[in-house]
């Protein structure tokens, strides 16, 4: 077992620590104040090669895999997680595209985002299906030679500045999940219009939008795989998005951490500095343990991934690395605020931009409630097995044996009146 980064791994985290000191760090604070999308963030990460990681070279990508955009969004999201959710829009938008393109749709999406020409977007939420998928109710109607797709979407985040889209509809709207599709949408198309941007409490600096979907005519090369097959794909799509988003919730969690050590260490009450308090030094004490705890099940993820195991075997490490780190994102940005005490409340300094970015990860692409479902539901698949042997344990009791104890309770109880 080797819990070492390859040099390419170790060359990507150099070069991304170095992109988030040099440019994100400085213009946190601004594009959080001013909520407007940062070129500057794109064209940074575009120029060091960053946008392509996740991607084979033969399509124009660095060939580091999952892994690699992981370390990534992770350093970038210690000052920003805006950069880190930028970053992983480039495989939110195109990872059913890899699985499931044409070569030409592979050709011309997956190599235009590796290369920084295209951006993309991913619309699945409806206001009446979030985490229930199949309950969508935006339909894809054939017509002639192609499709036109009618309804509504929220949550497309980059929306506003993509170049496609990847929309999930009915094409079979009585057949559930069996009847689900993926299309690729070029923009601008005169049917697919963004209604509004929705005013969310952090993230700021990658918009998600309100999009009406209305006669909107795609040709039926836009088809994304087989048609009715979509939900799959779908599925299968988020799975490979999850490490990242827990990539961003590791990097959120390790800037808030060191943030508060370091104002802890500089922070004098009392005759000495707030770090040589016991009440502050194991409140960063707990959180450093969750940190790396949260931060080995994201690569572990993230390498699974890499592997190309099968959705039923690792879709419950995916929710597990996903939920703990978000959760734990959400804890180290409280617990920040709280050490820096009334400056941590101010929206002039760091933690009170982390505490709003935080719950944000706790919500998209699955809430922590639907992956406590995936792995409650893997243990009793047998899937989450540690090796432990109930009858070499004594075995289990039996409902007889509750029977009779009961019986001997009421005995007791009767005995006692």
């Amino acid at each position: 077992m080797d819990f070492g980064l390859s040099e390419q791994h170790r060359r990507v985290r150099e070069t991304a620590a170095r992109v988030a000191r040099e440019v994100v760090a400085p213009r946190a604070a601004a594009v959080d104040r001013e909520g407007v999308y940062p070129q500057d963030y794109f064209e940074a990460f575009r120029d060091a090669g960053l946008l392509g990681l996740a991607f084979p070279p033969e399509a124009g990508g660095a060939g580091a895999g999952s892994l690699g955009l992981a370390l990534a969004i992770e350093e970038v999201a210690k000052y920003d997680s805006s950069a880190g959710l930028l970053l992983l829009t480039t495989r939110l938008a195109t990872a059913g595209i890899a699985m499931a393109g044409t070569p030409e749709q592979q050709d011309r999406y997956v190599r235009g985002v590796a290369e920084g020409r295209l951006r993309g977007c991913f619309a699945l939420t409806e206001p009446g299906a979030g985490s229930d998928a199949a309950n969508i109710a935006t339909t894809a109607t054939r017509d002639g030679d192609g499709f036109v797709l009618n309804g509504t979407k929220l949550w497309a985040g980059q929306a506003t500045v993509a170049d496609f889209a990847m929309v999930v509809a009915k094409t079979d709207p009585a057949a559930g999940a069996r009847g689900v599709s993926a299309f690729l949408v070029d923009l601008p198309n005169p049917g697919f219009r963004v209604v509004r941007e929705l005013p969310k409490m952090g993230v700021l600096g990658v918009p998600v939008v309100e999009l009406d979907l209305r006669d909107c005519r795609v040709p039926a090369a836009a088809l994304l795989g087989e048609e009715n097959q979509g939900f799959r794909l779908v599925m299968r799509h988020l799975n490979v998005v999850r490490p990242l988003v827990a990539a961003r919730g590791v990097g959120l969690a390790a800037g808030a951490t060191q943030y508060a050590l370091a104002y802890a260490k500089q922070r004098r009450t009392f005759g000495r500095p707030l770090i040589e308090h016991q009440a502050i030094a194991f409140k960063l004490a707990e959180l450093a343990m969750e940190v790396e705890a949260a931060r080995l099940l994201t690569y572990r993820a993230a390498w699974l991934v890499d592997q190309g195991g099968s959705d039923r075997d690792i879709a419950h490490h995916l929710s597990i690395a996903k939920a703990t780190a978000s959760e734990v994102a959400v804890r180290a940005s409280e617990q920040a605020l709280q050490i820096l005490g009334g400056y941590g409340y101010l929206k002039d300094y760091a933690t009170e931009r982390y505490y709003r970015d935080a719950k944000q990860l706790t919500i998209v692409e699955g809430t922590s409630e639907i992956h406590r479902l995936i792995i409650s539901r893997a243990l009793d698949d047998g899937l989450l097995d540690w090796g432990y042997d109930v009858e070499a344990a004594g075995g289990l009791p039996d409902a007889e044996c509750g029977a009779r104890s009961a019986e001997r309770g009421m005995g007791a109880v009767a005995g006692a009146e």
